[in-house]
């Protein structure tokens, strides 16, 4: 075999030589589409404190004819215009309120746009009392649903003659203003569309004034995006990474992978101040890091704080372990009380796409974090709360995406369509993580863990049936065509060979598995660390073509921690395996016949 921490090191010495932890300044690019939200801040570009009125003009274009919906947020008077025509209008005195859901920001308000074929000039009249003072755009959400077919309109000010290019390249919006809010000659004249004369100047507050561009902003951005991410961009696969440096660190003695896990935590609590002036000063709302500024989704709060739960209870004093405590009192808080929660059944849901739609996901985005800050805490009722909330949410998890014909795991369920959703590989690897994570440190006689362990064994023989005979599982894991996929193999991989360590699996059969799907991964990780074949993150839907199209990639963390550590597991399995196997009187579960295992390598080509 193929040693375990030596592949391990080759991937975390990639990972330190290839992660700064800085923000780099950049100009963002004008979004060109109109998928996303938009916006005007006139109080950054005109000033604030005193009572005002201005303009703000772009254009939609589209190929052909189409009404389409746009909801809009504003403080106080705002009117648009629409090719000349008013398509609305709303005023008086009102704070601007935007509402973080899970993937999207919630607006107030809405109107319809008639778009001609080509381009269609919008027109922005936006007024303050003084205070706060800019508008924002949006389509309707989508709420992470899977969109296909459907074609945004272009938004900007290409095309618009006597415009220089280099413009359009940084704002899709050129403004005017600000005017004595009690002003009202210029509307006839703009709604007239002969805003674009460039040249003309108008009468403003303190002078002439004339059509410019808002002001632009300096971000700050991460190093080397790639279409994935980046190794340290805020997320839970990206902290589940820094929590598999401290625990390769753990077990090969090398202070360099704590390190990095350090770097991670510290440069993501330091950088909440800059974050939040960008999301709520600079209104880059989908700017770097945005995620954990008031993010209510379980990915981008329970998951990536893992690491920052280790390294409180690993290490007794350390520089910022007071804000490591603050951040997760605040976090223990948002999993008790603040996390939507399914009705009747007490389990961590979603609002996305619809809301009270269960993910497999969420066992591992919250079953491992509740174990851990139980073992943490200090106060015993708290203790007991934490781990009797993760073992009755492992179980009750079982009622709503566990699939009982096909003994697998559907990725999610919507709680009033019932209908079956593929059994994607990386989801059944979140739950058997999750549920190994909570056999390991529940105590034996809680009255929830024979139940967590039956599951845990129906579902690692599942598992072993569809196993390729070269060691791998597929992307879907019932789908005979679909590809081999790394992280879904490297969990399993893990979550057996953990199995097999605690006792809880004593069939031979296990450890062939295990070997076989180790040596399948080290055949995809090159001498210098690069991982290949890693499904991309993946929304959930009932449609499994979406699953089998999904891109694959080199090095997406989503894999990386995986298989770091699938690497650690297997290491201790090869170093224990004589004393372990058939040990602590665990029982084998017969594979199911429900459905046949496929038969050789071919067939998962």
């Amino acid at each position: 075999m193929i040693e375990p921490l030596a592949t391990a090191e080759l991937i975390a010495g990639k990972l330190i030589r290839e992660t700064p932890f800085a923000y780099r300044l950049e100009l963002p690019p004008a979004h060109p589409v109109f998928d996303r939200m938009h916006f005007v801040d006139f109080g950054r570009t005109f000033g604030t404190g005193r009572p005002a009125m201005a303009y703000a003009c772009t254009r939609l274009t589209v190929a052909a004819a189409k009404t389409i919906k746009i909801q809009i947020e504003h403080n106080d008077t705002c009117a648009i215009w629409l090719n000349g025509r008013e398509v609305y209008s709303l005023g008086g005195e009102r704070q601007l309120k935007l509402r973080r859901d899970e993937r999207s920001f919630e607006m107030a308000h809405e109107f319809l746009a008639d778009l001609k074929s080509g381009a269609n000039t919008l027109l922005v009249r936006s007024e303050t009392a003084g205070g706060e003072w800019r508008i924002l755009l949006q389509p309707p959400s989508d709420k992470g649903a899977v969109v296909s077919g459907v074609t945004p309109p272009a938004i900007g000010l290409h095309g618009l003659a006597n415009l220089d290019d280099k413009i359009t390249s940084l704002t899709n919006w050129l403004v005017l203003g600000p005017f004595p809010r009690e002003q009202r000659e210029l509307d006839r004249q703009l709604a007239e569309e002969r805003q674009f004369v460039f040249g003309k100047m108008h009468a403003g507050i303190a002078g002439l004034v004339t059509w410019t561009i808002p002001k632009v902003e300096v971000l700050g951005g991460l190093f080397n995006p790639r279409p994935w991410g980046t190794n340290y961009h805020w997320n839970y696969h990206n902290g589940g990474t820094a929590w598999a440096m401290q625990h390769l660190a753990a077990a090969t003695g090398r202070r360099q992978y704590a390190d990095y896990a350090s770097r991670f935590c510290d440069f993501h609590l330091e950088g909440i101040p800059f974050v939040e002036h960008q999301v709520k000063t600079l209104n880059a709302v989908e700017s770097a890091n945005h995620w954990i500024i008031d993010t209510p989704l379980l990915d981008f709060t329970l998951a990536p704080s893992l690491p920052f739960l280790h390294r409180l209870r690993m290490e007794a004093d350390f520089p910022k372990r007071a804000l490591y405590e603050q951040w997760i009192a605040r976090m223990i808080e948002y999993a008790r009380h603040e996390q939507i929660r399914l009705p009747g059944r007490g389990i961590f849901t979603r609002t996305t796409p619809v809301k009270f739609t269960t993910w497999t996901d969420d066992l591992f985005m919250g079953m491992p974090f509740l174990m851990q800050a139980a073992a943490y805490t200090k106060d015993e009722a708290l203790r007991r709360e934490l781990l009797d909330d993760a073992a009755g949410q492992t179980v009750a998890f079982n009622s709503q995406v566990w699939d009982e014909a096909a003994q697998l795991y559907m990725h999610a369920c919507y709680s009033e369509r019932p209908v079956k959703l593929p059994h994607w590989s990386r989801c059944n690897g979140w739950a058997i993580w999750a549920m190994s994570e909570v056999l390991q440190q529940l105590p034996a006689a809680h009255r929830l863990f024979p139940a967590i362990l039956r599951q845990f064994q129906v579902h690692a023989a599942s598992l072993l049936r569809w196993q390729a005979t070269d060691g791998f599982w597929l992307n879907v894991v019932d789908r005979p065509d679909a590809r081999k996929e790394v992280s879904g193999t490297a969990i399993f991989v893990m979550a057996l060979a953990r199995g097999l360590r605690h006792g809880w699996l004593s069939d031979p059969a296990y450890l062939r598995s295990v070997s076989l799907g180790w040596h399948a991964l080290t055949s995809r990780i090159e001498a210098d660390g690069t991982v290949h074949d890693i499904c991309a993150g993946t929304m959930c839907t009932e449609d499994e073509e979406y699953y089998m199209q999904r891109p694959f990639y080199d090095d997406d963390t989503h894999g990386l921690f995986a298989v770091l550590f699938a690497a650690i597991e297997v290491d201790r399995m090869e170093k224990n395996k004589g004393r372990f196997l058939g040990a602590n009187g665990a029982h084998s579960v017969a594979v199911p016949n429900s459905a046949a295992r496929l038969s050789n390598a071919g067939a998962h080509e």
